[in-house]
């Protein structure tokens, strides 16, 4: 292995180790002290805590080594050396959080004094603490804190094993769609919160946690760039590719296509570019080929020469 992949390792098992501490710091800091629960065994793990107070990483790891057993057995060796050492720095952060800071909540309204103590206006902490929540913000820094903690993650090569594992157990026997599934365990967990607690802000202050952290594991993950590809299909073929070429500085291909209603043969020009440089092919095809037909698509992710590496084995 040359220096380049060594580094590139050393780099991802870095992201590994401050991915898995931000979740413990998300889930322990932040999600636990408002007994949520945004999916996932840690999600299951924080109902368990609050209803039977036993350590969150104690209930984490009980549910996620016999999923990983189990779903090595049913669906093999899927799961990589950097999940099982993600899911033990996991809880191993968790563990360490909850010996060192207990389950005290970072945002809030103030502590209430046990002598001004109304059960309708405070939650209880596990640690015999009074507070007034502020379940909005609170819920705001969670998503960003566990987006960036599995964004971080999944770019070391990890995955998040846990509760996906029986979305995965049930894909290969139903065939439901993976995305689909995800979501309906998740959404189960989050329900928990209702149905223990019996509070409704739960389940949807959860949801909410949900949605933030999969818009920010985009970004970490993919970057902030927005890419967009064009089809132009035009009849001044050389106006175009030299304004491409010449002024955005961007390559492409060019196809021979037929139309569908008279057969007629035509140029199309394949492009993907960042939306700055769309809006100026946008601006100027006006000029290039007025009668020019485009149709654009975002995309999500770009491979190759000029945009992002390929991924090495």
């Amino acid at each position: 292995m040359d220096n380049s992949k060594v580094k590139r390792e050393i780099f991802s098992y870095l992201l590994l180790i401050v991915g898995s501490a931000l979740f413990a710091v998300g889930d322990v800091m932040f999600v636990n002290p408002y007994m949520l629960a945004p999916g996932g065994t840690y999600g299951l793990s924080n109902v368990f805590n609050t209803l039977w107070p036993r350590k969150i990483s104690f209930y984490a790891l009980c549910m996620d080594v016999p999923l990983l057993i189990i779903g090595t057995g049913i669906l093999g060796p899927k799961f990589g050396v950097k999940t099982i050492i993600s899911t033990f720095l996991i809880a191993g952060a968790t563990w360490v959080l909850e010996a060192v800071w207990g389950y005290a909540p970072v945002i809030h309204d103030g502590f209430i004094e046990t002598t001004r103590l109304n059960d309708s206006m405070v939650e209880i902490l596990n640690n015999g603490g009074y507070f007034t929540p502020d379940y909005f913000l609170n819920t705001v820094v969670a998503g960003l804190v566990y987006g960036v903690a599995i964004g971080l993650i999944f770019r070391s090569g990890a995955t998040s094993g846990g509760s996906d594992i029986i979305s995965m157990i049930i894909h290969k026997y139903t065939k439901i769609s993976l995305g689909t599934l995800v979501m309906i365990v998740d959404s189960c967990i989050t329900l928990t919160t209702l149905i223990a607690f019996g509070d409704i802000r739960l389940p949807i202050y959860s949801i909410i946690i949900i949605f933030i952290e999969g818009k920010i594991i985009d970004l970490v993950v993919d970057g902030t760039k927005s890419y967009k590809t064009a089809f132009i299909v035009t009849d001044r073929l050389e106006e175009v590719r030299q304004y491409v070429l010449n002024d955005l500085h961007r390559g492409g291909t060019c196809i021979t296509v037929e139309g569908l209603y008279n057969g007629a043969e035509r140029k199309m020009i394949y492009v993907t570019m960042e939306r700055a440089d769309f809006v100026k092919l946008r601006s100027n095809l006006r000029i290039l080929d007025p009668a020019a037909f485009v149709n654009v698509i975002d995309s999500a992710e770009i491979m190759g020469k000029g945009f992002k590496a390929l991924p090495e084995e």
